[in-house]
């Protein structure tokens, strides 16, 4: 999709949303699931857990970047009083799989949390982890950084 901005010689290419099979189907892969309906059974419940623990304007946007499918069961969800650690956010999704164990589950959010994280910009993915306890940014597949010890975020000891 092509928009053309108010000044004629500026073009922003943008990529048209993902559909929800385009991104079960990247989930399958991701996962090395056997069947896409296995991925997006996965997805689903990944999405549910993920939707009760990210607000405000990441909420938002968050939604809006992904396919109406998945931003439909993300943002169906209340938001939680308390966020969970990462490990029990894990545990919550291999509660709510048949058979799954933490190091099932801990797949399966990663599997699901990547594709997401490649499907927004850099900037939403990074504030999105921002506001969650730390450990989120693995299930990301990205880096956990620790603040620089006086740097603008960390203690000066």
């Amino acid at each position: 999709m092509t928009v053309t901005a108010h000044h004629p010689t500026t073009t922003i290419t943008r990529e048209p949303k993902a559909s929800w099979a385009a991104f079960a189907e990247r989930v399958r892969e991701n996962g090395q699931y056997r069947t896409r309906a296995e991925a997006e059974q996965v997805a689903r419940t990944v999405l549910s857990a993920l939707g009760g623990h990210v607000t405000a304007d990441e909420r938002v946007e968050l939604a809006a970047a992904l396919p109406e499918e998945a931003a439909r069961v993300f943002a169906s969800q209340i938001p939680a009083v308390r966020p969970l650690t990462a490990a029990g956010f894990v545990d919550a999704v291999a509660a709510r799989i048949d058979g799954s164990t933490a190091a099932t589950a801990r797949w399966d959010v990663s599997s699901v949390l990547s594709v997401v994280a490649d499907l927004v910009d850099e900037d939403l993915t990074r504030r999105v982890i921002a506001q969650l306890p730390p450990g989120y940014a693995l299930l990301f597949g990205r880096a956990q950084l620790a603040p620089v010890a006086g740097g603008p975020e960390g203690p000066t000891v």
